[in-house]
């Protein structure tokens, strides 16, 4: 069953690293079929109940999955495969629209805010035993998530959304837990839920947010949790309206444990107004990154949500990094204070790219998502043809299979690069490698 790999070890730790080594090193392969638990514990001599720990160890950790009698196997992509490594290897020239990165000319000078920061830890250095939270940086986050109407909370520091993220699932779930995710979306939460054990429940997005039946239907089969995307959503780019967050509340306030995380990645880059889902149920938390609107190298998002969610993530981080580094909380609040980006000017510069491509595709007959942010979403009938003939075409796009979990395939462009005239030629190679193949006929 194994060929000639042989899983070792007594105990179940053991036997779970194991087999965790053979994955690793190849010698199991993605799909390979498990022993039974009661064979390979009469092979090693051990108790089936320790075999039985060390296969649950791995499905907790995302290295194998088990189908009821159909046995247990090695996952088909292991939890510790990022979807990122979905896609072609771009060949030299190809011009680069699936990367998800904003404009660099759009992006703030961090000099003269990380100057003025430094002067004042070199005035007044920080030291163990100070808050997590720069107390000016939490003024202003306050204030700036009281004006788009977030409920009243704690405010936190995290090194970016995906940490955030990862914090506020681990301070109320467990391996094996279900949550509902976007579906398409943003592949980093798949990956995540797949490395903390969780089981994603696909919700699919219209232009939006996520559609009321399939949320209604995620919390029938026993979500704990519902991950969405207020604005700018990955890859679609929907923005949560207040029609449908007004439903949206009204179906979470039926399940008032239900744990909500809101990622506003497009703060600061979006000109649509936020509508939050924050408060409809006992614990939520609503993460603000500035990646995309002053810099990814910052690592920095601020988070708010309820006491108890906010206070168990600031103590777990205690026993990790203990905070984000609080020279870069003061160069947010000098980027912050100073104005040094104009929200309104950034969203239009998106928003002109985005809109002349969706429109140019729209000449072509060709249909494709964008309300908000820096992509577009364009559904196909072959996401790997297409994706293969628009390297061909010589440009590198995103292949769906990173952002998917049963919705249909497409595939994802990053305008953020593009001129105007880059728009004709782009569109037209969506339009030819999306196109049906030519009907042949044989006389």
């Amino acid at each position: 069953m194994l060929g000639e790999y042989r899983i070792a070890g007594r105990r179940a730790a053991e036997i779970a690293g194991s087999v965790e080594q053979g994955v690793g090193s190849g010698a199991l392969a993605p799909g390979q079929l498990l022993p039974p638990m009661r064979e390979l514990a009469a092979e090693l001599g051990v108790n089936p109940n320790t075999v039985a720990a060390a296969y649950r160890t791995l499905r907790e950790r995302g290295v194998i999955e088990t189908a009821g009698r159909r046995g247990s196997r090695v996952r088909s992509r292991p939890a510790s495969t990022s979807r990122d490594s979905l896609g072609f290897e771009a060949p030299p020239g190809a011009r680069q629209v699936a990367d998800g990165n904003p404009d660099p000319a759009l992006l703030p000078r961090l000099y003269d805010a990380f100057t003025v920061a430094a002067g004042e830890q070199d005035g007044r250095p920080v030291l163990y035993g100070e808050a997590p939270v720069d107390p000016e940086l939490a003024r202003l986050a306050r204030a700036g998530l009281e004006a788009d109407g977030v409920p009243e909370g704690p405010i936190a520091a995290a090194s970016g959304s995906l940490d955030a993220i990862e914090r506020v699932l681990a301070a109320h779930l467990r391996p094996g837990d279900a949550v509902a995710v976007e579906d398409p979306g943003w592949g980093r939460v798949f990956d995540l839920l797949a490395a903390l054990g969780m089981r994603p429940v696909p919700v699919a997005v219209d232009d939006d947010g996520p559609r009321p039946d399939d949320v209604r239907r995620a919390l029938g089969q026993a979500a704990r949790a519902l991950i969405v995307t207020c604005r700018a959503q990955n890859p679609t780019g929907a923005v949560i309206t207040e029609a449908r967050a007004r439903e949206l509340r009204g179906l979470i306030a039926a399940h008032p444990e239900l744990l909500v995380i809101e990622d506003d990645h497009g703060f600061a880059i979006v000109d649509e107004p936020l509508h939050p889902l924050a408060g409809a149920s006992r614990h939520w938390s609503l993460v603000r990154s500035v990646a995309k609107a002053y810099g990814p190298d910052l690592r920095l998002a601020v988070m708010t949500g309820d006491p108890l969610t906010i206070d168990r993530v600031g103590g777990r981080q205690r026993l990790g990094p203990g905070w984000v580094s609080r020279l870069t909380q003061r160069a947010m609040v000098e980027l912050w204070s100073t104005g040094a980006v104009d929200p309104a000017a950034v969203a239009r510069a998106y928003a002109e790219r985005r809109d002349a491509l969706i429109g140019a595709l729209a000449r072509r007959g060709v249909a494709a998502q964008g309300r908000s942010g820096m992509n577009v979403w364009v559904p196909v009938p072959d996401e790997t043809g297409a994706v293969a003939r628009m390297l061909q075409a010589g440009w590198a796009v995103a292949p769906g299979a990173r952002f998917r979990l049963s919705a249909p395939p497409g595939m994802r462009l990053t305008v953020s690069t593009l001129s105007a005239a880059d728009i004709e030629p782009l569109a037209d190679a969506v339009a030819s490698a999306t196109a049906p193949p030519p009907v042949r006929s044989y006389g």
